[in-house]
């Protein structure tokens, strides 16, 4: 099994998981909000990027490459153009190892914005060339987003941002 930079490939993994956020403002003020095309009636969509200010990798059997248990740890902002509306943080476990440098990750996140708190969860492939774009099930949240269910598509644009789709349903 070839080696490669485990570290440096789960952070740009993760960074593609932990950009998925919520803004603040209404669906109006959001291009592309539901109701019609291919959404359902009530779904907001909207765009933001994730940067990511932290994180850290925690090898739990010290190994080379990737091994079960393995965890990344990551946090960052959340931003809707160039400003700053929450913050993120994220736990991800490497939950599988296969030949030809691929395993699997499962993530949990918690996403802190104004009107209240937002929590993701999936699972995703990451390969030598990287994790592709991510799905992720929003799973529920406080506050504003206390009925909260949907899907976040992200799709990394370096190796510390992330574009995200947002299908918030409410």
């Amino acid at each position: 099994m070839r080696h490669f930079n485990v570290k440096g490939l789960v952070l740009s993994a993760v960074t593609g998981f932990t950009a998925l956020v919520f803004c603040a403002q209404p669906a109006s003020a959001v291009t592309g909000s539901g109701g019609g095309g291919d959404y359902p009636s009530g779904e907001e969509v909207f765009q933001l990027t994730a940067q990511q200010t932290q994180g850290t990798f925690v090898d739990v059997d010290g190994s080379s490459g990737p091994s079960l248990g393995d965890e990344f740890v990551v946090s960052g902002n959340l931003l809707r153009g160039s400003a700053t509306v929450g913050t993120y943080s994220e736990i991800c476990t490497l939950t599988r190892t296969a030949p030809a440098d691929e395993f699997d990750l499962q993530c949990a996140a918690d996403l802190a914005l104004p009107q209240g708190q937002l929590t993701l969860q999936g699972g995703f492939t990451v390969t030598s060339a990287g994790p592709g774009d991510i799905d992720l099930a929003i799973t529920g949240g406080t506050g504003r987003y206390r009925t909260a269910h949907g899907t976040v598509h992200g799709v990394a644009t370096s190796s510390t941002e992330t574009r995200l789709t947002v299908h918030l349903i409410r």
